[in-house]
């Protein structure tokens, strides 16, 4: 599969059997990614969760024009999916795997899966794959191209 449709179709068969999405990842930069994937599961309860603060929590709600994070800190325990976005991984970010996994710990229902999507091999390159049990990543290609 190819394209934002093909990413979004991989992740949709990946959580079909599951009903509570968390989304951690980078405020800004991963929330979008967030949005479309929650888009694409809008049948699901989805949350976010901006770096590793649970207190900032938010679910997502379906709006006329897309996706749209509720003003109200929203509770993620019990998440049947853990989404770990690639953002988190970036040096700038300064992420603490073990906290990371704390965190994945005390929200994630027993048994839940852990999924990665990045994009330019984001958790290879920085050795998040080797600290982190994923129950699988899906990882994307970027080409930019200016076209005149």
């Amino acid at each position: 599969m190819q394209g934002l449709n093909g990413l979004l179709n991989i992740f949709k068969k990946e959580v079909a059997d599951f009903s509570k999405i968390t989304f951690i990842g980078s405020p800004g930069l991963c929330t979008p990614f967030a949005e479309f994937l929650s888009f694409g599961v809008a049948d699901k309860e989805t949350h976010f969760i901006p770096l590793l603060d649970l207190n900032d929590c938010h679910e997502f709600e379906l709006k006329s024009y897309g996706m749209a994070l509720k003003d109200d800190v929203s509770n993620p325990k019990e998440s049947e999916v853990i989404v770990l976005l690639g953002g988190l991984a970036m040096p700038q970010y300064n992420v603490d795997v073990e906290d990371l996994i704390d965190l994945v710990e005390d929200i994630m229902k027993k048994d839940g899966k852990i999924i990665g999507v990045c994009f330019m091999n984001m958790f290879s390159d920085f050795g998040w794959k080797d600290k982190i049990n994923f129950d699988c990543i899906i990882d994307g290609t970027l080409i930019p191209m200016i076209q005149k």
